[in-house]
């Protein structure tokens, strides 16, 4: 480990369903651009470099959403790492400052996405993730389902046959996050609904209906990354949020080879990266009060709850079930309302969930503030694939 890393500002706009709102992706840069910098106390001119995440959108769309900003001539990099896109440039931006190179960077996110179900973009080469969905239909066939969802209720299916998981414990996340998503204003959802509403709602793939999947959304969010020099010239030791550990992991053989509709989901990258967090943190899951974690559907959530080691292998239907996850419980999984609710603007989404947590830490999560939060946990990834674990506390001078 090299310098400590500090968050001293966040901001993100109010995720919104394709085409809801008159903007383009500069002007929602620009929004949560304008809040992060407020959010710090300081200007652009203070920023030396910027990495800019998107999955949608041409070669430097990334120089053309923060230019809005300012025209200083920094270093720009523009990221694409499928869902975990906005935590891939937060996990960039920290390399910058912890190995000394700069002592204030940007990590910006954002997304203008088309409406319904992800599709193809381009028909005349390999798709990405041609190895995933090969292995998908030897395990299990295709079915009429859109992609994401076979393979994420697949990873649902075989936990319920490996651990006798009832579908009622997927609706329970569902009906969790929509819950959370009522006292956040950001959230494109803020509807509650009851249990039997998420079960009732149209079936997608098996266990996953409707209301346990996350839907397409525009929006971006923004995180200003310090030095602990920075941090000090500038007075922000109040505002500074550390990053104790952060991990960037891959698929491994074991993605393809175990066979493992869960493995083939990222189950293995994410426990891999948790795993280097806690070492790097010196701080297990038991420490942990508030987790945001890449639930774009239901399941995802649960097979989560095991990687990151909130519960033992098996034992996260019971852990849904016992509404262990919710305010009162064990720990506080998605109080933002989750990808669910929340919306899932692929490149902004690592950076709202970084955002989410600041605000915890700091004490300003309004009516959803966790009670003594004081260590956090991000969870954020992509099929193809990445996923970005991150641990956070409020910074201790």
């Amino acid at each position: 480990m090299g310098n400590k890393v500090y968050v001293v500002g966040v901001g993100m706009t109010k995720f919104e369903k394709p085409g809801g709102r008159d903007w383009d992706y500069p002007q929602m840069v620009e929004e949560a651009g304008t809040k992060a910098l407020a959010d710090a106390g300081i200007s652009y001119d203070q920023i030396e470099q910027v990495s800019i995440g998107y999955c949608y959108g041409d070669s430097t769309a990334g120089q053309e959403a923060v230019y809005g900003l300012g025209l200083t001539g920094v270093p720009m990099y523009n990221v694409n790492n499928n869902c975990s896109t906005g935590s891939t440039a937060l996990y960039m931006s920290k390399k910058f400052v912890e190995s000394g190179m700069s002592d204030c960077v940007m990590a910006v996110g954002f997304e203008k996405m088309e409406k319904g179900s992800l599709g193809i973009k381009f028909m005349d080469r390999q798709f990405p993730m041609s190895r995933h969905l090969a292995v998908m239909n030897e395990l299990r066939g295709f079915a009429a389902a859109p992609p994401a969802p076979q393979m994420f209720g697949n990873a649902g299916r075989e936990h319920m046959e490996k651990f006798g998981t009832p579908a009622e414990a997927f609706a329970k996340i569902g009906w969790k996050n929509h819950k959370h998503s009522v006292n956040n204003p950001y959230s494109q959802f803020q509807d509650e609904y009851s249990l039997e509403d998420i079960l009732a709602s149209p079936m997608v793939h098996e266990p996953l209906t409707k209301l346990q999947c996350c839907p397409t959304s525009d929006g971006s969010g923004v995180a200003i990354v310090a030095s602990e020099r920075f941090v000090r010239d500038n007075g922000l030791e109040d505002k500074a949020v550390e990053i104790l550990g952060m991990a960037l992991t891959t698929d491994t053989a074991d993605s393809f080879e175990s066979k493992s509709d869960r493995y083939l989901v990222g189950y293995g990258m994410s426990q891999a990266a948790a795993n280097q967090v806690y070492e790097q943190s010196g701080k297990g899951p038991e420490d942990v009060d508030v987790v945001e974690l890449h639930d774009c559907f239901s399941a995802n959530e649960m097979i989560t709850y095991e990687a990151l080691g909130l519960c033992a292998e098996g034992d996260a239907g019971k852990l849904a079930m016992e509404e262990a996850t919710t305010y009162g419980g064990q720990v506080v999984v998605n109080p933002s309302g989750g990808l669910i609710s929340k919306g899932h603007p692929l490149g902004a989404t690592g950076l709202a969930q970084c955002a989410e947590l600041n605000w915890q830490l700091r004490g300003e999560a309004d009516k959803r503030q966790v009670d003594g939060a004081e260590i956090a946990l991000q969870h954020n990834i992509g099929l193809g694939g990445a996923c970005v674990v991150t641990m956070y506390r409020k910074g201790e001078f």
